[in-house]
């Protein structure tokens, strides 16, 4: 199949091959091949050329050791002459039969780099995957320059880089333009030298290379202008000196005169103190003799590879730098690591490895997509950066993972006050398109040599450390200690018991009521879910929601959930029961399926409740992907059922966006209302919440009502009801159902 959105080139090919009737499924065989013979008069006529690319070829997979990469060369006509680097790639498509010999046309080959580099010859090529015609290159990424006789534009062949998709990175074409660029100076240098008199070349200006020539008694006689450019000295200053004078390639030049002597690619660096940019050229010296082999002087020359120089510093900097954060990046900070650990080990120095995690990303990049969670880790990033100090360095280990290392280290209270320090940075929000985001992270610590032996042990237990910081709440950090390693276990097994729990049916739900408080009546119940593990008992959901939100199981409990509930529901009802609604929780990954708004449809046909006794609650962060959240929100609304927020305040909403979702309630936080009366600022978030909701038209719900105190200012405030312990904890359906008036009597005599 031909898709639309690939350049215009590849597209015109594409649609040649299928005019032409080629099957992409099919491997194309070529159609021409030359034999042994034919081969080797080939290679023959372009043995400088080829001498010259296999020089820069090697520099290629010596500079991307490690990175499979398999490199050609063609002559002008597509006939593939040489190959070079990853055996693994060239046996695999010698078995396509691809080889040296084989013609690349686009009549028998299909979209290929070879062709379109040698057609349009002017601009570097490259194929990604299925930007090939035929499907067994489509796990591959090529690219492809063609190269010249630059003097007369002569076209000569192309060089190819192949490798597999994964490893695609434009910084291949870059490497590989720059080096054509390097090979097409060379052959042109080598052009002239055969063509021109050596005496002629060196005085002519519009070489890009710099020249130095020197008579027998080594004083300068030419200084051309590129000479002036790599050296910072004038032509009129440089005439008429000894070239001993000049510094860096004047020894080799007087040694040259001394003692004869030739040098070739010596690498020399100038500094360019105007611009403070450097330029790095390969030198080379040799004397010259007249024909009666008598020394005439000294020539000198130097070619710039600073764009090549340029490109391997990059290559190097991508291959040990995230490229999102700028960090250090694994690979970095493994090298790293392990050799300050192996240099402490000499020392008898302790080293400390910290594992930080931010809390709760998972829900930034579903809500806002990852572009914004993006941005988020750029600024984590620099603060990281910001707050380190000597002895220190932090590394982006993927993710939203973060390892620091601190060296020097004289006691653990001194790398606890720093972990604290990093921890103290997420109390700032970060803003981004309006939220204020509180972020927290968790830390895990480990000192080398007692919690591990190498850096991988040491990896692991700070990893274990962390993830039991995770376990006690946010922002918070542990020491690692052998005991961890249960709970790791534990929490594997949890994981492995909550997959049988959904197919052995063995959640359970429990209802805590919502109660009118100006007459006390019964409004709502929310549904909680709990777990009745068969052997552990009653597991709470804190400790088995987010074990089942990283796997993916928490849509089946969502759902589960609001069909119980809903059946529930409809049960009391038939039993003459006064009708009141259940509310049911969302969870991010449920109200981010296109599918639920069906799935409440189904539901609520299938159970045969009213919609207007169905209350869904989301959260704040659900809300974040506004773009998503006001159709979502008004679909369900238009089905009949009642919508609340839950947890309002202590997540990332706009006012300004709280106008256009479609819902009908707030719920307070049980924060805020746990710190009524107590002298905080709790008291008065609860006052702006309800007048908020209030003049939205919105009706106000609140949360973790314990004491008579908190219900008496909430009545005062005309906050609309409130759900708490005050009055009940959450009961079994069974229980519900049992003690319905003796609750409905003692919630009377609370009120």
């Amino acid at each position: 199949m031909i898709t639309t959105n690939k350049p215009a080139f590849i597209q015109e090919s594409k649609l040649f091959c299928k005019h032409i009737g080629m099957n992409p499924k099919e491997i194309p065989f070529p159609q021409k091949v030359l034999s042994p013979a034919e081969l080797q008069n080939k290679r023959e006529e372009y043995e400088e050329i080829l001498s010259v690319v296999s020089f820069f070829g090697e520099k290629i997979l010596h500079h991307l050791k490690g990175t499979p990469l398999l490199l050609s060369v063609s002559n002008d006509t597509g006939f593939i002459l040489h190959m070079m680097g990853d055996e693994t790639i060239k046996k695999t498509i010698n078995q396509l039969g691809i080889s040296s010999g084989v013609q690349f046309t686009e009549a028998s080959m299909g979209t290929n780099v070879v062709n379109m580099a040698l057609k349009y010859n002017q601009s570097p090529i490259q194929l990604i995957g299925d930007d090939h015609y035929h499907e067994y290159l489509h796990d591959s990424a090529c690219y492809a320059v063609a190269f010249h006789y630059t003097d007369v534009n002569d076209l000569l062949g192309s060089l190819v880089i192949m490798t597999a998709k994964e490893f695609q990175n434009p910084m291949l074409l870059t490497m590989l333009a720059t080096t054509v660029d390097s090979i097409e100076r060379e052959l042109l240098l080598r052009k002239q030298n055969r063509k021109l008199n050596i005496l002629n070349q060196i005085i002519m200006d519009n070489t890009r290379n710099g020249i130095i020539l020197t008579n027998r008694d080594g004083e300068i006689i030419t200084f051309n202008q590129y000479a002036e450019l790599f050296t910072g000295k004038s032509k009129e200053d440089m005439l008429g000196t000894k070239v001993q004078d000049l510094a860096s390639m004047g020894e080799y030049i007087y040694e040259v005169i001394q003692n004869g002597k030739t040098f070739e690619d010596v690498q020399m660096t100038f500094e360019q103190s105007s611009t403070e940019d450097r330029l790095v050229c390969l030198f080379d010296a040799y004397p010259l003799y007249d024909e009666k082999k008598q020394l005439l002087g000294a020539f000198g020359q130097f070619r710039s590879i600073t764009e090549r120089v340029r490109a391997e510093e990059r290559y190097n900097y991508l291959a040990n730098h995230d490229d999102l954060t700028k960090l250090p990046n694994r690979r970095y900070y493994m090298d790293k690591v392990t050799q300050l650990i192996q240099h402490t080990q000499a020392a008898d120095h302790q080293v400390a490895i910290v594992c930080l995690d931010l809390d709760r990303f998972k829900i930034i990049n579903d809500t806002l997509g990852h572009s914004s969670g993006d941005l988020i880790l750029i600024m984590v990033a620099s603060r990281l950066q910001d707050i380190l100090g000597p002895g220190e360095f932090v590394a982006r280990m993927g993710g939203d993972e973060f390892m620091f290392v601190f060296s020097h280290i004289s006691s653990e209270e001194q790398v606890l006050d720093r972990v604290k320090a990093i921890l103290h940075i997420f109390n700032i929000p970060y803003n981004l398109n309006g939220y204020e985001f509180h972020l927290t992270a968790s830390a895990g610590i480990s000192f080398y040599p007692k919690d591990g032996d190498n850096l991988e042990n040491l990896m692991i237990t700070a990893d274990t450390a962390m993830y039991s910081a995770k376990n006690r709440g946010l922002n918070m950090y542990a020491l690692y200690s052998p005991d961890m390693n249960v709970s790791t276990r534990e929490k594997m097994a949890l994981e492995s018991s909550l997959r049988k729990a959904i197919e052995n049916n063995e959640f359970r739900l429990y209802y805590q009521p919502q109660v009118d408080i100006r007459s006390g009546e019964i409004k709502g119940v929310e549904a909680l879910v709990r777990w009745q593990h068969p052997t552990k008992g009653l597991i709470p959901p804190n400790d088995f929601i987010p074990i089942a939100e990283e796997t993916g199981l928490i849509t089946q409990i969502d759902r589960w959930v609001l069909r119980t509930a809903c059946m529930q529901n409809k049960k009391w009802q038939d039993q003459g029961l006064p009708p009141f609604r259940v509310s049911v929780n969302l969870s991010s990954q449920e109200f981010l399926d296109d599918a639920l708004v069906d799935v409440v449809k189904t539901v609520l046909h299938e159970t045969g409740l009213e919609p207007k006794y169905l209350d869904l609650e989301i959260t704040e962060t659900m809300t974040m992907n506004v773009n998503h959240a006001i159709p979502m929100l008004r679909n369900l609304h238009s089905l009949g059922i009642q919508i609340s927020m839950d947890d309002f305040g202590t997540g990332y909403s706009s006012l300004n966006y709280l106008k256009n979702f479609s819902i009908d309630r707030l719920k307070i936080d049980q924060s805020f209302v746990r710190d009524i009366g107590n002298g905080s600022n709790g008291t008065n978030i609860v006052s702006i919440i309800i007048a908020i909701a209030h003049s939205m038209n919105l009706e106000v719900v609140a949360e973790g009502v314990e004491e008579k105190e908190q219900l008496r200012f909430l009545q005062i405030q005309k906050c609309d009801e409130v759900q708490g312990y005050y009055f009940s904890p959450p009961l079994p359906g069974e229980e519900f159902d049992k003690s319905f008036l003796d609750l409905i009597s003692r919630m009377k005599k609370l009120y």
